[in-house]
């Protein structure tokens, strides 16, 4: 006779909820948003579903929407008019985010803006960087990225998250918040981002597609997760106040390693591919989009996630108030 049975705490619905290890919130989520120039535009993005550009008249409706549904945070990013060398629309006092930041704060000042803090959208050549003789030149970056930080800072963002993967953009975006007095603007580093393959859509959605070469040279190598620790540790001790792990579903063993060593918050990007290859399999019947999109989040956070940013935020937080 079998005296220990795993199967007598899976036998009924209650009992599973009861011994649950991992339960979802929807404090856990920030929703991203595409803001461009225009009115009235609300322009859906042929390769994420359900997602869209939004002008800025439209962005604050939607914003809206997000807070109703009980989500504490959004993070921002922006498709200029114009483009050039530097990317230096990013950094404008009407730069489209710019906009954006203070519409949102007008009407849901307690909403936590987040903005990503890059220079892909905004340059001519699509890369995070500054080019030169075709090599992506790392100090000279660092002070667009530290003048487009500010710049959200002063039209009021809460956070801002470089995502660029440039080498000591932390600490010289944290100097420069300091210098202009922004001290409690807090910093969300992509602290551990790969040159993955799953963000296609987004490329799509931010028209940032690299315009030669690609972005190996400042992005993880896949294959390496030892250099995960090390970029983690790097940037918090240059002065992050959460890290972010991107992307989130393949490598779930990276989330846990980060947040074994890290004493500040953890965030995961569930990105645009995980998101866009789960809504094509729901549209062709393969998937149970619902039962995979929970499954999906809550191991993100099963494996030491402290936030999720997903374009699933809005359907999940539906899903947990039916609940």
């Amino acid at each position: 006779m079998l005296r220990i049975r795993p199967r007598r705490l899976r036998k009924s619905p209650a009992i599973r909820d009861m011994v649950r290890e991992t339960r979802l919130s929807v404090k856990d989520f920030v929703y991203p948003i595409f803001v461009r120039y225009g009115k009235g535009i609300k322009e859906p993005i042929p390769s994420m579903p359900g997602q869209f550009r939004y002008s800025v008249d439209m962005v604050v409706d939607e914003v809206k929407e997000v807070w109703s549904l009980g989500i504490p945070a959004i993070i921002l990013f922006g498709i200029p008019e114009k483009k050039d060398h530097i990317g230096s629309s990013s950094w404008a006092d009407d730069g489209v985010v710019q906009q954006a930041i203070r519409e949102i704060k007008d009407s849901i000042p307690d909403i936590v803006v987040i903005t990503d803090v890059c220079l892909c959208e905004y340059t001519d050549h699509g890369h995070c960087g500054i080019p030169k003789d075709g090599k992506i030149e790392n100090d000279i970056t660092l002070e667009y990225l530290a003048k487009q930080a500010v710049s959200h800072a002063k039209a009021g963002a809460d956070i801002v998250a470089p995502s660029d993967m440039m080498d000591g953009r932390v600490a010289a975006i944290r100097k420069a918040l300091d210098e202009e007095g922004y001290q409690d603007v807090a910093i969300l580093s992509y602290a551990v981002k790969y040159a993955s393959g799953f963000y296609g859509p987004f490329r799509e959605a931010a028209e940032s597609a690299p315009m030669f070469g690609d972005r190996s040279t400042y992005q993880m190598d896949p294959a390496n997760a030892v250099e995960a620790i090390k970029e983690a540790m790097l940037d918090i001790e240059e002065g992050a106040d959460m890290i972010m792990v991107k992307p989130a579903l393949p490598y779930l063993d990276i989330i846990y390693r980060v947040k074994q060593i890290s004493e500040i918050p953890v965030a995961a990007y569930n990105v645009s591919g995980e998101y866009s290859m789960l809504k094509a399999s729901e549209q062709n019947g393969w998937l149970d989009g619902k039962r995979c999109m929970i499954e999906m989040l809550t191991c993100i956070k099963r494996a030491g996630a402290d936030l999720i940013i997903t374009y699933f935020a809005k359907d999940m937080a539906k899903e947990l108030a039916n609940e």
